[in-house]
């Protein structure tokens, strides 16, 4: 039983300095790119996600905003967007909102493999690095889905 409770310690760390460690990484990123370009991090990242806004159905004068939402819940988590979308309903458009928030409830990003990989690393690292060389699939297929639940949000809206 105290294998157990050590092996939950360890774990509940993990995924607690993963959190940490991609939101200050991205809170970083933004800063020195403001201070360097005067333009922050996610909203380039925006611009790279901008053709993806617009074929999922966000009207043309959101998609930057849509991709930087969406940039920030790759690089970070949900929770992060969320709230930055909070702040930022009021100068999207219905169908954009809408969109985008369908986008954000699911869990693919990298802090979440991360946290994957690394929980199971603290528990078995053969069968750590084996989810670890999967990843990126695992990355690019949960990302595809959210894009497809978003897609059907747009077509219905």
């Amino acid at each position: 039983m105290g294998n157990y409770i050590v092996d939950g310690f360890q774990l509940a760390i993990t995924v607690g300095a993963m959190l940490i460690g991609f939101v200050a990484l991205v809170t970083f990123l933004n800063n020195t790119f403001l201070a360097l370009f005067n333009v922050s991090f996610t909203t380039l990242i925006g611009y790279v996600f901008a053709p993806v806004a617009f074929l999922m159905g966000v009207p043309s004068h959101d998609i930057i905003k849509v991709g930087s939402l969406m940039a920030t819940k790759l690089i970070t988590n949900e929770f992060v967007a969320m709230g930055t979308l909070h702040g930022m309903t009021a100068s999207l458009s219905a169908k954009a909102t809408a969109i985008i928030s369908a986008y954000l409830v699911s869990f693919a990003n990298f802090g979440t493999v991360g946290i994957i990989t690394g929980s199971i690393k603290s528990i078995s690292e053969e069968q750590g690095a084996y989810v670890a060389k999967f990843s990126m699939k695992l990355l690019l297929g949960a990302t595809l889905a959210s894009v497809l639940t978003g897609t059907i949000v747009g077509l219905y809206f």
